[in-house]
């Protein structure tokens, strides 16, 4: 019997070791990691709002990002986990680990060489590139600072490649306390800059980027990959048959656009266009969504991986579905925290970012446009499992494709929003673009693999919509009714609001959950509170 088997069987005997166990226990890790990294995330937005508000430097420092952000999809640097975990997966599995570490060597080798040419080459070209992706601009000081800071923040991609290899690696032997760090430190790196340099203003943050990379991405990582046996040789081989089949994995990940490249492109693209402040108030409202999105979705994707990985080495389909459908239904639970977020968020934002430089203005541009970017978080959570099922199938050219063929389809989306609506077009923009690519990589998912079964968790989605809707309606009534005499511009009336409504909102929605028997959600409520309740017995 197989290690996946032994844990399958497990999993039906009710024995501690059940493969869905080992998934919770990686995705706590990772979750802590997530929100922690979220909330330092948030703390650093923090501070470049109060050091630059949404003036034009903070939309430069943004928009510094477009040429970087090509630059790591074309190392295909986020997808390392997705098409390096199966290959080495399979020497791991067939106890030839030697021969894993000299197919890894040679992808750091070969690929990082290729890396370092693109980025001498970006820094050399930076002036006529960033004309190129960033359009907008049309103010020469705003241009040279953001030629500038894309020259600091360039060179960390090659850190970033070369620590999400070693941060395969720990996740290929199921190891995820130190990967977990890796977002933490960047973060941290990031504030760091900013902090300690403030006669260079904005800068100093694109200077943070490149000391998180190496700090968070690349030396942390080396030594967590270290101490699992690493083995790296630098050398060369490009007829390696492993070689070739990484290279036609990422290839059509490299030219597929993705969910998060085309996000995190157009949003600076089309925001380049805007008013000034407009690309800052997007990047602030994101990075709020992206807080639920990290949370639920991106941890919980990250923990199952490997996992659902080696049910596709072993050809076990229908565990696979079940697993991918059980989750995405979990995952549903993202549509109701994202109702109560739209509910709250004139407070969230003034909370978060109302000082220094962020004033009242920023405050209610943001909180306008953050409603738009909730539409699209449970979208931006499931596919982050979903594009997994096809990646442990090591099938990458098809999610390329629908990726690729949803995002192009969106660009009309984009433009006529943005026509119609101003900036709150181009928010609205990024969360249609994130429901097209879900819905077609889902969809085909379950043609392709003939799920049967994907009907309750389609259902379990619309009744979440509709649970959602009462719930958000209800919330807001009573923010009225009830709230109304806080004072929303001190930070005591914002916190008192969020709170009690938060508090509220808790127990309507295990209500609701219990009155429409939503198991998946209740037991994902109940655990806190069962295990809270343990401990205090455990104590008395």
């Amino acid at each position: 019997m197989t290690a996946t088997e032994e844990t399958i069987a497990e999993e039906n005997t009710g024995k501690p070791g059940s493969l869905y166990q080992k998934i919770g226990i990686a995705s706590l890790i990772m979750m802590a990691s997530v929100l922690l990294s979220r909330v330092i995330g948030l703390l650093r937005e923090v501070v470049i709002a109060y050091v630059g508000g949404t003036g034009a430097a903070v939309d430069a420092y943004q928009m510094a990002f477009v040429l970087p952000e090509i630059l790591n999809h074309v190392a295909a640097t986020g997808f390392l986990s997705i098409t390096f975990i199966p290959i080495f997966n399979k020497y791991l599995v067939s106890n030839r680990e030697t021969e894993g570490w000299r197919i890894f060597s040679l992808i750091i080798s070969s690929f990082g060489s290729l890396l370092l040419l693109f980025i001498v080459a970006a820094c050399f070209f930076a002036d006529h590139l960033v004309a190129l992706f960033a359009p907008g601009i049309d103010d020469p000081a705003i241009k040279a600072l953001t030629i500038r800071m894309t020259r600091i923040v360039l060179p960390a991609q090659f850190f970033f490649f070369t620590g999400g290899l070693f941060m395969a690696v720990q996740f290929s032997k199921e190891h995820f306390l130190i990967p977990a760090l890796a977002p933490l430190l960047y973060n941290l790196g990031i504030i760091t800059g900013g902090l300690v340099a403030p006669w260079i203003g904005i800068e100093g943050f694109a200077w943070g980027v490149l000391g998180g990379a190496v700090a968070g991405n690349f030396a942390v990582q080396w030594f967590g990959a270290a101490r699992l046996g690493m083995r790296f040789k630098f050398c060369f081989e490009w007829t390696h048959p492993d070689l070739k089949h990484y290279f036609l994995l990422t290839l059509p990940l490299i030219l597929g656009l993705t969910m998060t490249f085309s996000t995190e492109f157009f949003f600076r693209f089309f925001g380049s266009y805007m008013p000034r402040g407009a690309v800052a108030a997007l990047n602030y409202g994101l990075r709020i969504t992206f807080i639920l999105v990290g949370v639920f979705g991106q941890a919980v994707g990250t923990a199952f991986y490997p996992f659902i990985s080696r049910l596709a080495t072993e050809g076990r389909m229908l565990e696979m579905n079940r697993l991918l459908d059980r989750t995405v239904r979990a995952l549903s639970m993202v549509i109701p925290f994202s109702v109560f977020l739209m509910v709250v968020r004139h407070e969230v934002v003034f909370m978060l970012f109302q000082r220094g430089r962020f004033d009242a203005e920023a405050t209610a541009l943001t909180a306008h446009l953050l409603p738009f970017l909730l539409l699209g978080a449970f979208a931006f959570s499931a596919q982050t499992i979903v594009i997994r099922g096809y990646y442990a199938l090591q099938n990458t050219l098809f999610p390329a494709l629908l990726g690729t063929a949803a995002v192009l389809l969106s660009i009309p989306v984009y433009m006529l929003s943005m026509q119609r609506m101003g900036v709150s077009g181009v928010a609205l923009g990024v969360s249609v673009s994130a429901f097209m690519q879900v819905a077609l990589l889902y969809v085909c998912w379950n043609r392709r693999t003939q799920n049967k079964n994907s009907r309750h968790v389609y259902g379990a989605v619309f009744k979440m919509m509709l649970l959602s809707i009462f719930l958000g309606s209800a919330l807001e009534a009573i923010r009225r009714i009830v709230f109304s005499g806080l004072d929303a511009t001190t930070f005591s009336g914002a916190l008192l609001t969020c709170l009690g409504l938060g508090v509220l909102f808790l127990c309507l929605l295990y209500v609701a959950c219990r009155i429409m028997k939503m198991a998946d959600i209740l037991e994902i409520l109940e655990k806190p509170l069962q295990k809270l309740i343990s401990r205090f017995r455990v104590n008395r």
